[in-house]
């Protein structure tokens, strides 16, 4: 499935013929190339890629749609959820294997001060008892040959481990690898427990390509048919080490005391391609926060009824920063958006609010907006000491001041506000 996405971005794609090093070298590839799809020939034998999905109008191209439709595609997904289709069988049925190590698959090794090799792509699926499938991504560190530990934030799957771990019991779990992006992207959602991630990826792709999402039933879970590795694992009641880590921010996250995972089987397709997901690059940007923006997006819609966009900024990291372009139908609208943005993504550290003429994914517009639309002590929102993202280094204990700029002109003198155009 990879593969044939990496074709439709041949034009784009940077291939790497020679062998690299999982430990580093990889890092140092997506890094020069950071918009850019990289393909790597030889790493200990396998294939790998990274950067594939860096940019919003690749991820917009792939699914058939201008990049500022994606919000609303996301978000009716989210907010429309289709049945999955389930498959008799699946590509990656045709190799299965007990007699691999972790240690020797192209996990790469990131930077320097993280704790070992790191599935990062990784998505986790479980099934409660009530039959609520759960999809969520989950850093994994290598332990050893067929062990690792898992980062589990208190969020569903934590919730779903914690029920068993509690009765010393192991948590089944299918761990997949290499997925289309509208798998991705509903991975990265926050739907209600109850409503599962795949029926959101089977929405994005009814609208996408006109057909619902396909699974086959691995002993008792059902995993995507187009998922490239597959793993079947168990989540132990045991804890140990994990970390430290790049997250998002690129800066180095603690380590921690979180449950080992044990991998006991391996699937894989056909001449497989391993999905090299670099923490803190331009693709963990997009996957993250572009399903964040949608909530952004409903959240000021309750108090400006005219919203036209909104954007988490790559400089941001995409999670701390945002813009939000609106029409005031009101003096003070400016600042009930910025209120709503913190609202609906408590996340938010910063968010600019513009008007409709502003260009939202051009940093150079929306710093002219500020230059010329903003006065500080008039227009500029700060809260204090405000529960904020653990992800911030420069936060103490999950709590920031946040802040917003109003850089939209006011009702009574726009025309004094208005920019030249020919």
């Amino acid at each position: 499935m990879i593969q044939e996405i990496l074709n439709q971005f041949h034009d784009e794609l940077i291939i790497v013929e020679k062998p690299v090093s999982k430990k580093f070298e990889i890092t140092s590839y997506l890094l020069q190339h950071k918009t850019k799809p990289v393909l790597f020939k030889d790493v200990d034998g396998w294939e790998v890629a990274g950067n594939i999905w860096s940019t919003r109008e690749r991820i917009a191209r792939y699914l058939g749609i201008k990049r500022e439709e994606l919000i609303h595609f996301i978000m009716e997904a989210i907010e429309n959820p289709r049945p999955y289709k389930e498959a008799k069988t699946a590509e990656f049925f045709k190799n299965s294997t007990k007699d691999f190590s972790l240690k020797e698959l192209p996990v790469p090794h990131y930077f320097p001060k993280d704790g070992g090799q790191y599935f990062t792509s990784a998505i986790y699926i479980a099934k409660d008892e009530n039959g609520f499938v759960n999809l969520s991504y989950h850093r994994t560190m290598v332990r050893d040959e067929k062990t690792g530990t898992v980062r589990l934030v208190p969020r569903h799957l934590y919730a779903m481990w914690k029920d068993k771990a509690e009765h010393s019991e192991e948590l089944d779990v299918r761990i997949i690898v290499g997925n289309p992006i509208h798998i991705l992207l509903a991975a990265a959602t926050s739907p209600p427990y109850g409503v599962s991630e795949l029926s959101i990826a089977s929405s994005m792709s009814e609208i996408a390509f006109g057909k619902p999402l396909e699974v086959v039933d691995l002993n008792g879970i059902p995993v995507p048919v187009e998922s490239e590795f597959v793993f079947e694992a168990k989540i132990l009641p045991e804890l140990d080490k994990e970390g430290p880590f790049v997250d998002i921010t690129g800066t180095y996250d603690i380590v921690r005391e979180q449950p080992v995972v044990v991998f006991e089987k391996m699937y894989h397709v056909e001449n497989p391609i391993f999905h090299a997901l670099l923490s803190s690059g331009y693709e963990h940007y997009m996957l993250m926060g572009l399903p964040k923006e949608p909530q952004i997006y409903k959240s000021v819609k309750q108090v400006v009824p005219k919203v036209h966009g909104v954007r988490l900024t790559e400089g941001g990291c995409m999670w701390l920063h945002a813009v939000v372009s609106i029409t005031k139908q009101h003096d003070g609208d400016g600042k009930n958006a910025i209120l709503a943005a913190f609202s609906g993504h408590p996340s938010l550290k910063y968010v600019v609010v513009v008007d409709e003429d502003i260009n939202i994914y051009d940093d150079k517009e929306i710093e002219w907006a500020v230059a010329t639309r903003f006065q500080a002590d008039k227009d500029l929102v700060v809260i204090p000491n405000a529960r904020g993202s653990s992800l911030d280094p420069s936060g103490e204990k999950g709590f920031t001041a946040k802040w917003g700029i109003d850089a939209t002109k006011p009702l009574g003198k726009k025309e004094e506000f208005e920019r030249a155009r020919l």
